[in-house]
């Protein structure tokens, strides 16, 4: 039987990577499988970079597609995947060998995951996750200095010239088409709550749920 597939987008700091967190330890991995978009960024060298010279990785090309299409396909038939993980060029980090198996549920997340027609039309349930401007610039602050060790001055100019302007012509138009939208100002507890009861919902009957009188 076919799994569900569930779409997780938002812009970026509204706080993806942390819903998918409280997900996975809900789960477990026979149950729910996660496959990020954040795994298939090309190399910095493949990366286009703007009139300054910076690498912009917010773009839909700077994203290997193709690849991740292939393997989410891969996972709906039953097959195992395998993929280093992107480690965000940061020097500090060593990216580990990542293992996807397949389960009832997949759930694909990234900024482009609404936006990649041939994944957009696999997915059941699209879930948008929403938070004001001002507190995803301060996540995003945060998240990339501490964890992809970027310097703040660095942080600031992809946020305005690339994660900005992206945000509005590649996620935000999805927004209105999702199922679900979850706000994160000050948490997602209820949103994160009917996520999860409609997973447990599938799961006791997934047969009932595929039928097309249902």
């Amino acid at each position: 039987m076919k799994p569900l597939i569930i779409g997780i987008c938002g812009g970026s700091g509204a706080g993806k990577t942390t819903l998918i967190r409280h997900l996975k330890a809900r789960f477990s991995e026979s149950e729910l499988c996660v496959l990020s978009l954040d795994d298939y960024y090309y190399p910095r060298a493949k990366q286009k970079t703007d009139a300054m010279g910076v690498n912009n990785f917010d773009r839909p090309k700077s994203i290997d597609r193709k690849a991740f299409v292939k393997d989410l396909l891969k996972l709906i038939s039953g097959e195992s995947v395998s993929r280093q993980e992107y480690v965000f060029n940061n020097e500090q980090a060593k990216p580990r060998t990542l293992v996807f198996r397949p389960a009832p549920v997949i759930v694909v997340e990234g900024i482009f995951v609404f936006h990649f027609k041939k994944v957009r039309e696999l997915l059941n349930l699209k879930v948008f996750l929403h938070a004001k401007e001002n507190l995803k610039v301060i996540r995003r602050i945060k998240r990339d200095q501490v964890e992809r060790n970027y310097p703040l001055e660095d942080v600031l100019y992809r946020y305005q010239h690339h994660v900005l302007p992206t945000f509005e012509r590649y996620i935000r138009p999805y927004m209105e088409d999702a199922d679900l939208i979850i706000t994160n100002n000050e948490g997602f507890d209820n949103g994160l709550a009917v996520l999860t009861g409609f997973i447990r919902h599938y799961m006791q009957n997934p047969a009932h749920w595929h039928d097309p009188e249902f």
